[in-house]
C-alpha cells in the first residue's frame, strides 16, 4: 500500500524551529520528485518547497526561502522540510507528495500524506 506520513508538527513560538519529516512506505521515494504544501483556514493549499528526484535541485516559494530547507534521505525513504525563523503566518496543515516533476502546483502530484498542524503563536 503506498503511503505518506508527516510527522513533526506542533506549536511553536514566532522565531522557532521545526522539521517536518515525510516517511514513504509501500514504494521508494528515490524516483518521485516530492513536494511540500501548505493549507491555512479559508485559504488555498500552496506549494511551500519541492526537491527534483533526478539531481536532487530543490525550490521554494519566495514566503520560505532563506528560511526553510527541503532536503531527502534516500536511504532512510524519508524527505524532510527544516523551518526556521518561524511567523504566525506559516501556521497551517502541512502535507507532503510525491509526483513525477517537481513542481508547486499541488494538481501535478499522485501521492499525499494526511498533513501535520503547524502553528506558529506566543
Amino acid at each position: 500500500q503506498v503511503q505518506l506520513v508527516e510527522s513533526g508538527g506542533g506549536l511553536v513560538q514566532p522565531g522557532g524551529s521545526l522539521r517536518l519529516s515525510c516517511a514513504a512506505s509501500g514504494f521508494t521515494l528515490d524516483y518521485y520528485a516530492i513536494g511540500w504544501f501548505r493549507q491555512a483556514p479559508g485559504k488555498r493549499r500552496e506549494g511551500v518547497s519541492c526537491i527534483s528526484a533526478s539531481d536532487g535541485t530543490t525550490y521554494y516559494a519566495d514566503s520560505v526561502k532563506g528560511r526553510f530547507t527541503i532536503s531527502r534521505d534516500n536511504a532512510k525513504n524519508t524527505v524532510y522540510l527544516q523551518m526556521n525563523s518561524l511567523k504566525p503566518e506559516d501556521t497551517a496543515v502541512y502535507y507532503c507528495a510525491a509526483g513525477l516533476v517537481a513542481t508547486m502546483f499541488p494538481t501535478e502530484y499522485d501521492y499525499w500524506g494526511q498533513g501535520t498542524q503547524v502553528t506558529v503563536s506566543s
